[in-house]
């Protein structure tokens, strides 16, 4: 049997299929990884439950394990608890910011939510452009070019640039 760490080193290597500068270790779906028996169990917990790369994302992962030589893998989809931005690594933040999306802020996740009101106006939320680091944004629309990034435009640069949304 192949050391768990190996495996996460191998699922480090799979990439989101919507973003594909993270992996899906970036950005912390994997929740976990371990043996039950002869058969590799792996936790995936979706950033959402509607979203509509879940069914990508599983599969990249069992082709990765079964290219590296894994015969018996069993998938679980979690949804308990559910995936946060918060679990979004450190480095994934900057690969985002490096591709010209606009990480999570920290403080608007889990325990730290905005009002509804605040989080549908976002106006007591700044995003920084990622291209220039303007504080100077305007959010253009909920909604970008995945359902878990919104559309914004910096005022300084004008650039328009995504900002992945908050869970």
């Amino acid at each position: 049997m192949v050391e768990t760490d190996t495996i996460w080193a191998w699922l480090a290597e799979v990439p989101d299929p919507e973003i594909p500068v993270v992996s899906v270790t970036d950005l912390g779906i994997i929740r976990e990884v371990a043996w039950q028996g002869d058969t590799l169990r792996v936790a995936v917990t979706p950033t959402y439950s509607g979203c509509p790369a879940t069914a990508v994302i599983d599969l990249m992962v069992e082709e990765k394990l079964r290219e590296k030589g894994i015969a018996k893998i069993a998938l679980e989809r979690r949804l308990s608890p559910p995936w946060t931005t918060d679990w979004i690594t450190d480095s994934a933040r900057e690969k985002l910011r490096a591709y010209g999306i606009a990480p999570p802020v920290d403080g608007t996740a889990s325990d730290g939510r905005m009002g509804r009101a605040a989080r549908l106006s976002g106006s007591n939320l700044k995003i920084d452009c990622p291209r220039c680091g303007s504080s100077h944004t305007d959010k253009v629309s909920q909604y970008g070019s995945t359902p878990c990034k919104a559309a914004y435009v910096c005022r300084d640069c004008l650039e328009p640039f995504d900002y992945f949304k908050c869970h």
